[in-house]
C-alpha cells in the first residue's frame, strides 16, 4: 500500500469519526443519550460546583421548559444560550431580531454551568423570577393545591404538571422547606411552571384561614384520615392540602383544615408518592365540582 493510499484512508477515517462525534453530540443535546460521567475533556462530577446565583437570577434549561418560558409574556428574559441544533428545534427564527441577547454555545459550555447531570438539551435561559401572585387573585378559582413542606423539586414539578392538567388555579407552598423557582423544578414541571401561579407563603395555617375567607373548603390528605376523600367534598371551591414526603401533614395544618381524608386503596400498598396522590385527589375533586 502506497503512502498516498494510507493518507487517503486516514483522512476518510478522520472524516467518518468527525461525523460520528457530531451525530453523538446532537443526540446528547436532544437528551436521547446521557452525558458521559467520565470524559477527558470535562471535569469530573465531583469537581463541579453550582454557580452562585443572585436572588433575582433563575437559570432554566431543557427544550420544553425554555419554549414555555419564551412563550410566557410574564417572563422577563435576560439572555439565551443555545446550540445551533437546539436553536433549530426551538424554531427561534432570525436570532438577531429577538428582544434579548442570544449566545451560540457548545453542549460542553452548558455542562460547565449546569453540571454533568443536567439534561439541558443544548439550551439554557437566564431569566428573572416570575411576578409574585397574591391569594386574592384566586377568588374565582374552583380548585387549588396546597403543599405542606414538600421539599423535593422533582415531586413539586410533577405535581405542578398534574395541577395544570386538572386546571387548578394555583399551587401554594411554604417559603421554608419548599423548592424555590429553579431549573430543576422547571425541568420537572416540563413547562407547567409558566402555566400556573406558584405562590410561596410564610405561614401555612394563616393562609388556610385566608382560603376559608375566600370560600374554599380545605381538605387535608392523610393516610389515616377518618373518612374517604369522596365523602369530604363540599361547596363550590376546593383546596386540597398535601403533606411532605414521609412526615405527612404537620399537626397545626391538620387542625386548621376543614376536613381530613384518606385515599382508600384496596391493594397491599397503602401509601403513594405525594405527586401520585395529588393527581388522584385532583381527579376526584374535578369529578365532584363538575356535578
Amino acid at each position: 500500500m502506497s503512502k498516498d493510499d494510507i493518507g487517503d484512508k486516514s483522512a476518510k477515517n478522520t472524516h467518518y469519526a468527525t461525523l460520528r462525534r457530531a451525530h453523538r453530540d446532537a443526540k446528547r443535546e436532544r437528551g436521547e443519550i446521557p452525558t458521559p460521567k467520565q470524559d477527558r475533556w470535562r471535569k469530573q462530577p465531583g469537581d463541579w460546583k453550582p454557580p452562585a446565583l443572585a436572588p433575582e437570577q433563575v437559570l432554566l434549561y431543557g427544550l420544553h421548559t425554555v419554549r414555555a418560558a419564551l412563550d410566557n409574556p410574564s417572563r422577563k428574559i435576560v439572555r439565551l444560550c443555545v446550540t445551533q441544533n437546539a436553536a433549530a428545534r426551538l424554531e427561534l427564527g432570525e436570532v438577531s431580531e429577538l428582544p434579548f441577547p442570544v449566545e451560540t454555545v457548545a453542549p460542553q459550555d452548558l455542562d460547565k454551568i449546569l453540571g454533568p447531570d443536567a439534561i439541558h438539551q443544548g439550551v439554557m435561559l437566564e431569566t428573572k423570577p416570575l411576578p409574585l401572585r397574591k391569594l386574592e387573585a384566586l377568588s374565582e378559582c374552583q380548585l387549588i393545591l396546597v403543599l405542606d413542606q414538600v421539599t423535593d423539586p422533582h415531586n413539586v414539578g410533577a405535581i405542578m404538571r398534574s395541577a395544570v392538567a386538572f386546571d387548578a388555579g394555583a399551587l401554594i407552598t411554604t417559603i421554608r422547606h419548599s423548592p424555590t423557582e429553579s431549573g430543576v423544578l422547571a425541568k420537572s414541571a416540563s413547562g407547567a411552571l409558566e402555566m400556573i401561579p406558584y405562590i410561596q407563603i410564610t405561614n401555612l395555617s394563616d393562609t388556610i384561614e385566608e382560603l376559608h375567607r375566600l370560600g374554599f373548603h380545605t381538605i387535608g390528605l392523610d393516610s389515616e384520615g377518618p373518612e374517604p376523600l369522596e365523602g369530604t367534598f363540599a361547596g363550590g371551591k376546593v383546596a386540597l392540602v398535601l403533606g411532605s414526603e414521609g412526615k405527612g401533614l404537620r399537626q397545626k395544618t391538620r387542625s386548621t383544615v376543614k376536613a381530613l381524608a384518606r385515599l382508600d386503596m384496596p391493594g397491599a400498598i397503602k401509601s403513594l408518592n405525594v405527586s401520585n396522590a395529588a393527581a388522584i385527589a385532583m381527579y376526584a375533586a374535578r369529578q365532584f365540582l363538575s356535578k
